[in-house]
């Protein structure tokens, strides 16, 4: 009896012991540190206890487009930029974050201060879009997109709207401006 009691004691210490925690500035296809892809908005005040949340409200309840809600340190630095599905729904789940601080990274490490040849060599590209002003870099893999500006690309290419691009239109050095993770459907 003495020696059944000691293994439960020994495993359940073992299983205790072995609890990884969450990196809360860690990225993945499912979550952005403690943000998950199916936390609510009524959950953020948990999910960022010691941090500052901004939602701004601009009369869109008539129109159905959705408020951003910021994220900043307690500092005063900002964080992320969430976006719900729903505007002024607290039962709202996350649709999109926008990565602010550096020290939000992929385990591949990637963050706000990559370059497109860091996400190359990290990453499988899915798509890269033409825009007016910058190009947009989709990877699948964890739901993310990445903007970078076309002043980072050679002249050339930047006005041409029509140009199909790919990866070796994009020199190595380019600098991301906005990186997204994306949970709509």
């Amino acid at each position: 009896m003495r020696n059944l009691f000691l293994g439960i004691l020994a495993l359940t210490l073992l299983f205790t012991s072995c609890k990884k925690e969450q990196n809360p500035f860690e990225i993945s296809k499912h979550h952005v540190g403690l943000l998950t892809d199916s936390t609510q908005v009524k959950d953020l005040k948990t999910i960022f206890a010691n941090d500052s949340i901004f939602k701004s409200i601009s009369g869109d309840e008539f129109t159905g487009n959705t408020n951003a809600i910021d994220i900043y340190e307690k500092g005063g630095k900002k964080l992320l930029s969430l976006t719900p599905t729903q505007a002024l729904d607290s039962t709202a789940t996350v649709e999109s974050v926008r990565i602010l601080d550096e020290r939000y990274k992929t385990d591949k490490n990637i963050s706000t201060i990559s370059t497109f040849k860091d996400i190359q060599s990290q990453y499988k590209i899915t798509r890269i879009s033409n825009l007016i002003n910058s190009i947009v870099i989709t990877v699948d893999d964890i739901n993310a997109s990445f903007t970078i500006d076309k002043k980072e690309l050679p002249a050339n290419l930047r006005f041409d709207m029509n140009l199909k691009f790919e990866a070796t239109h994009i020199p190595d050095e380019a600098k991301i401006k906005y990186f997204f993770i994306n949970w709509s459907n």
